[in-house]
């Protein structure tokens, strides 16, 4: 690996520094900042100095949290993401069918991002906030994004999670398969199927999971797993 440039450098501790802040859902002091990304104080107020700057960061008694600039991304995402236009009214149907909660999630680095979430009406439902990041590690839509990454790209987060050959081989299984089920391994009592959206060359773009809570799947697995198979496939189709 090739050394990073002074310049780069200082691009990726402000990009983490941002990036905590966004995952985080309450402002943050600068301790908090410095413990969550390992920055020393010096380096961490000189990045902050920078977002703030740019807009991308705002600070309010002591506490620092996502700037304005912000929202225009977030904005810009919405109206121009390919996958969240052609994903959603497929996902709408499919919450429709179900009557359960369909998120699109993507893998980014080691982490599963939540791009779009559509409720169940039941007043008991299972939700994956919109913009929330978890650990790409146990769940349907981990297992689901980490299982259709490209080898090199799952071996080495594997590696960076220090997961076993064992894991290797359920990945390879769910693969084989083309979708992930898993029940109560994020939160309890949760059954969840999730299903790889794929365009050319069977890149992956990002998954398609279906959540719900286990007193009401019992009987209806097979069933809700076809669901969202077809909903992934038929939005993978609308990307090509």
């Amino acid at each position: 690996m090739m050394p990073l440039t002074d310049a780069s450098a200082h691009n990726d501790r402000a990009l983490l520094v941002l990036s905590v802040l966004a995952q985080s859902k309450v402002a943050m002091k600068a301790a908090e900042l410095g413990q969550a990304t390992g920055l020393v104080k010096s380096t961490l107020y000189r990045q902050i100095a920078t977002l703030r700057r740019w807009g991308f960061v705002m600070e309010s008694d002591g506490r620092y949290s996502p700037g304005p600039v912000s929202v225009q991304l977030a904005s810009g995402f919405d109206g121009n993401s390919d996958l969240v236009m052609a994903a959603r009214a497929d996902m709408r149907a499919l919450v429709q069918q179900s009557h359960e909660s369909v998120a699109l999630v993507t893998a980014v680095n080691d982490c599963v991002v939540c791009l779009e979430m559509i409720d169940s009406e039941h007043s008991l439902r299972c939700s994956f906030d919109r913009g929330r990041s978890v650990p790409a590690s146990d769940g349907a839509s981990a297992k689901c994004l980490l299982a259709h990454l490209p080898l090199d790209q799952r071996e080495a987060l594997l590696d960076g999670l220090g997961e076993s050959a064992e894991r290797a081989a359920e990945l390879d299984a769910i693969r084989q398969a083309g979708h992930a089920v898993t029940q109560g391994e994020v939160d309890a009592g949760v059954w969840g199927a999730s299903a790889p959206v794929l365009v050319s060359g069977r890149r992956l773009r990002g998954a398609i999971t279906l959540m719900a809570p286990l007193t009401r799947v019992e009987g209806m697995e097979a069933a809700l797993l076809h669901m969202t198979v077809v909903t992934a496939a038929r939005i993978s189709r609308a990307l090509q």
